[in-house]
Order: structure tokens, then C-alpha cells, then sequence
């Protein structure tokens, strides 16, 4: 590759064409500026490119979980280290940043919140989708009514498998207010037992908000302190 000496401003005018063509707008708003800083800082070429696509990317990053936040569609925002402990004191700490770290995601390990009203599973279950947000999952906030009749009206109008392929493309699927509300047996049936759903990899994890115990009998629980309920899996 021969390189071509430049001025200054054609140089610029290189950049910004480039940039604009490999779709990397930070690196063409960055790019001067950070030139400046290498050369007082004296770095290296390769330092400075370094630094200039480790800005792209940060920038990249930073879309990329905002985008998945408002993809997610949750009713309001949550974060983990915003939950009160007080409220259940005997969730171990440790419990809570394993779960933030989402190691059970990656493994489709399914997570269910058991507890009466007030004790932080709502929190909880929102937290933990904003923390798959920001490590860069796709993931999705659903009622259990709003999913079941949106499953449920799928059937009647035979776009079932399209709408589980929709569901099955997540990471992580949240599923809010179970033992709530009367849900459409018919839908019920369809979320609970289609074989897809259940099928490890093809949907990703669930996380399963509920007002009270009634985890799958070979579920392995994780004892916490949701007023005597459980986290688990």
C-alpha cells in the first residue's frame, strides 16, 4: 500500500469520506480531536489508532444497550444496585451479583420469583432485564395476560409459529404478574406447554414473577428472602 502525503484539510476531507462510507460516526466527530491529544500526549500511530477505534466501539456499545432498553419495553426502569435489601434482607448479596452477571442466561437456566405483594420481585425482575440490556442481550418485558392473549390470538389466526420465532430470537424473556389476573386457558396452554418454548436454546431464559409458590416440581430453588418465597431456577 503506498501512502500519499496530504495537507491538513485533505487529510480531514479523507477521514470524514471514509468514515461515512464504513459507517463509523464517531471515529469522524473523534477523529481530530483525539489526533490532537495523541500528539501532545506523543503516542504512537498505533496507539493513537487504537485509541480512536476504542472510542467507535465504546460509542457502539453505548447505543447498542440503550437500543436494547427500549426494545425490552419495560413499564419503568430498575437497577440492582437500586434495590432496598431491607425489604429482603436474607437475598445474599452474592445471590444478587450472580445473577446480575447473567451466567444463568448464557446457560438458559430459568429464573422464578416467588413472594407476596411489596417484596421487591418486581424490582427484581426488571433489574435483572436491564442488566441483560446493558451486557448486550435482547430482551423483552411481557405481562403473563398480555402474553398468553397475544399467543392465544396467534393461533386463531395461525401465525403461532411466527409469533414464537419472534419470542425465541430473545435472550431473555420477562414475564410479569402471574396469579394476578384469570389468563385465556387456551393461550395458557400455548405458553406453558408448546414444545418450542421449552426446547433449551430456542427461546433463551425466562425470568417468572409470581405471587405464590408454584415452581415446576423439578425446578431447583435457591432459597431467599421474597417473605419466605424463593429465587430460583
Amino acid at each position: 500500500m503506498t501512502i500519499t502525503a496530504m495537507t491538513e484539510a485533505a487529510a480531514e476531507a479523507g477521514i470524514d469520506s471514509a468514515c461515512r462510507a464504513l459507517h463509523l460516526p464517531t471515529v469522524r466527530t473523534e477523529a481530530a480531536s483525539l489526533a490532537d491529544t495523541a500528539a501532545k500526549e506523543r503516542l504512537t500511530h498505533r496507539a493513537y489508532l487504537a485509541e480512536v477505534l476504542a472510542a467507535e466501539v465504546d460509542q457502539r456499545d453505548g447505543r447498542r444497550r440503550a437500543r436494547r432498553i427500549v426494545e425490552a419495553r419495560f413499564p419503568r426502569l430498575k437497577r440492582l444496585e437500586d434495590f432496598d435489601t431491607a425489604v429482603a434482607p436474607a437475598i445474599a448479596p452474592a445471590t444478587l451479583a450472580a445473577l446480575g452477571r447473567g451466567a444463568w442466561i448464557d446457560a438458559g437456566e430459568p429464573v422464578v420469583l416467588l413472594g407476596d405483594s411489596g417484596t421487591g420481585k418486581s424490582h427484581l425482575l426488571i433489574a435483572l432485564g436491564m442488566a441483560g440490556c446493558e451486557a448486550g442481550r435482547r430482551v423483552r418485558y411481557v405481562t403473563c395476560a398480555s402474553l398468553v392473549n397475544e399467543l392465544a390470538e396467534a393461533c386463531d389466526d395461525r401465525l403461532l409459529s411466527k409469533v414464537v420465532a419472534r419470542y425465541g430470537r430473545l435472550d431473555l424473556l420477562l414475564v410479569d404478574e402471574l396469579g394476578y389476573v384469570s389468563v385465556d386457558p387456551k393461550g395458557w396452554r400455548r405458553a406453558s406447554w408448546n414444545p418450542r418454548c421449552h426446547r433449551p436454546g430456542r427461546v433463551g431464559t425466562r425470568i417468572l414473577k409470581q405471587m405464590r409458590a408454584s415452581a415446576s416440581p423439578t425446578a431447583v430453588q435457591i432459597r431467599s428472602a421474597l417473605n419466605g418465597g424463593w429465587v430460583g431456577r
